[in-house]
């Protein structure tokens, strides 16, 4: 993929894994094993207050990473849900406030995302206070059995505040039934872990559901994509701006039936834009932010 001028490669990811160390339905290694059998080249775990050691499982040639859920206590709801991506195996699991948590996981080399936010409730300036954060998940698979599955709202109510808020999409897969439903393709130049992290750290990455970008490039305020064929392709932008390439229900223009590209000057969307795409089957993929270039 061509991703702001640079060539670099597309690693599907998923990023929030269980197992049998904590509530998952499969050890480790199963896990491994499925996600390696249907083509993942990367897979963090995730469980609930507790690391995994991966010394002792075959990656089966995925990169795999040592991740854990944090709960720190939260005085409307009960408790935060914080993915931690890259800590130690020897992470504690146990913080008394989000921001230790947040700070914790920062110390540590790794990343910390506001999980499945719509799902839990959490208010936008609640994850605005947490000062560290590395984002949110704008898709999580097993929250869709009570239709909270999408986060869009929230995040553009991060980007409205000012912040450039980067999202993943993830399985949160705890049983075969959250298998596959959205992903993270992480872009960079190969797949050791240091490498996938600091994609990460750098936001070189989207989120999807099967919709896949292979350019996203920014010329002066003019921003072009290519992706597979979708039915619509909007670039959101902040408040009420933003670009539509369709209007729904109508064939692009030139095009009766799909579109594969776009080209916006980003100074319609004010302050930041994010390409959004939706697939005939109903999947989304979403870009990361893109901030607007300065007035020279």
């Amino acid at each position: 993929m061509i991703y702001f001028g640079k060539a670099l490669n597309a690693y599907k990811a998923n990023l929030h894994t269980y197992s049998t160390v904590s509530d998952g339905k499969f050890s480790p290694q199963q896990v491994v094993d499925f996600y390696s059998m249907r083509g993942y080249d990367v897979l963090s775990f995730s469980d609930h207050r507790k690391t995994n050691d991966l010394t002792t499982l075959d990656h089966r040639g995925m990169t795999l990473l040592s991740g854990i859920e944090l709960h720190p206590g939260h005085p409307r709801f009960g408790l935060w849900h914080l993915l931690a991506v890259n800590v130690p195996a020897d992470f504690p699991g146990v913080f008394e406030t989000a921001q230790e948590a947040v700070d914790a996981v920062n110390a540590a080399g790794g990343l910390s995302y506001g999980a499945h936010p719509y799902w839990c409730g959490t208010r936008s300036e609640e994850i605005l206070s947490l000062h560290g954060l590395a984002g949110i998940e704008v898709y999580n698979s097993s929250t869709r059995y009570i239709g909270k599955e999408y986060n869009m709202p929230i995040w553009d109510e991060l980007i409205d505040a000012g912040w450039n808020c980067p999202a993943l999409a993830v399985d949160d897969i705890h049983s075969l039934s959250d298998f596959g439903h959205g992903w993270t393709m992480v872009l960079a130049e190969d797949k050791s872990p240091a490498s996938i992290v600091d994609a990460l750290k750098n936001g070189s990455f989207y989120a999807t559901q099967g919709p896949e970008f292979t350019r996203i490039e920014l010329d002066g305020y003019m921003l072009h994509a290519e992706f597979s064929e979708v039915v619509s392709a909007v670039v959101v932008g902040r408040f009420s701006s933003g670009c539509p390439v369709n209007i729904p229900g109508q064939p692009f223009p030139g095009d009766e039936k799909n579109c594969r590209e776009l080209t916006v000057d980003l100074r319609r969307c004010r302050t930041a834009g994010r390409i959004q795409l939706r697939d005939a089957a109903g999947n989304y993929a979403w870009s990361n932010p893109i901030p607007v270039p300065p007035e020279k």
